[in-house]
């Protein structure tokens, strides 16, 4: 496993339950801003074998990407963590979105 992914992750791992991340932010938080791609790739081979919280990850702006029954499960698990999702699935940033380890923006 390359240094990039290992860092990806160690940083989805620690996304706190009721808190959200979005792609790009788990990237640059990885030291590679322009990895957002890489990041969903990981979430979609990593999650299982690496326990990751997958549905604490989002798109820009906080909205869930997913489509169809990928869409309803990542929705249900975050408002089971009490995270508030709309019916188009935003998410408020300033709300449930997380810092990153050195307490900056959000990510």
């Amino acid at each position: 496993m390359n240094p990039l992914t290992e860092r990806i992750i160690q940083i989805i791992q620690t996304i706190p339950r009721g808190r959200v991340a979005t792609y790009g932010g788990v990237a640059a938080c990885a030291g590679n801003p322009k990895a957002a791609r890489q990041v969903a790739r990981i979430l979609h081979t990593c999650s299982r074998s690496h326990h990751l919280p997958w549905h604490r990850v989002v798109g820009s702006g906080g909205r869930i990407v997913l489509k169809g029954g990928g869409f309803e499960e990542q929705k249900r698990l975050l408002e089971k963590e009490g995270v508030k999702v709309s019916n188009r699935g935003l998410i408020d940033m300033e709300s449930f979105g997380t810092a990153g380890p050195d307490e900056g923006p959000l990510i």
